[in-house]
């Protein structure tokens, strides 16, 4: 049987007992882990080893991690991002989000909540391909940066928002796909206002997607929604 593949995780981290902890736990728990404790020594060692996934403290010297997420999201769009930060506002939340984040993490946490959301991210970053490719829902075939959805010779050509939304959607395939997490990274906000302008792109997704009844876009209450196909 073919041992799998350790996970590759950068860890930024410039409190160093914090990061010396979370470094041994993940090595216990199979992952290989570079660890650095400044922004500038993070962007060097991801140039050099190129992780699968980046989890990066906020407030850190030479480089924070917010101006470091967008320093690696000019050279790569699909790399996960984690942030770990003691910051808990909303508009914190937001602005990791705007920077970049896959997921963002309050201090203090778990472990094993770390680990499961590593895993999560990484999974969703290896089955999705880049945003300039064409994929496949159901029988469609859905190309993000050019806008476009096709159902046979039939082509439907979306806005930018709902390009973004399905995409997003698309990310959690089969899956729960969080409305506060969506709110937060597309409109920057998942206030009542941002979740009534959400729900009617939804609407206009479900009736470009009706042609297939293998798809369905699922409104779960109270929690998000599930794209089956």
């Amino acid at each position: 049987m073919q041992k799998q593949k350790a996970i590759k995780v950068l860890l930024a981290e410039d409190e160093v007992s914090l990061g010396t902890i979370i470094k041994e736990s993940l090595e216990s728990r199979g992952f290989e882990v570079s660890y650095c404790q400044d922004g500038e020594s993070a962007l060097a060692t991801y140039m050099a080893k190129k992780p699968d996934i980046l989890v990066l403290d906020v407030m850190m010297p030479k480089k924070d991690g917010f101006i470091l997420a967008d320093s690696i999201r000019k050279r790569d769009s699909h790399v996960p991002i984690i942030f770990l930060t003691a910051r808990s506002r909303t508009e914190d939340v937001v602005a990791g989000f705007r920077h970049g984040a896959n997921d963002y993490i309050k201090k203090p946490f778990s472990m094993e909540e770390l680990i499961v959301r590593i895993e999560a991210a990484v999974r969703r970053s290896s089955q999705n391909p880049g945003r300039e490719e064409w994929v496949r829902i159901g029988d469609y075939r859905f190309h993000p940066e050019k806008q476009q959805l096709k159902h046979g010779e039939e082509a439907f050509y979306l806005t930018y928002r709902e390009s973004q939304l399905l995409f997003a959607l698309y990310q959690y395939r089969n899956s729960l796909a969080d409305r506060s997490l969506i709110l937060k990274e597309l409109w920057g906000s998942d206030d009542f206002f941002n979740a009534r302008s959400m729900d009617v792109f939804i609407t206009k997704l479900r009736k470009k997607l009706q042609k297939d009844p293998k798809v369905q876009l699922i409104n779960v209450r109270g929690y998000g929604y599930k794209l089956l196909c």
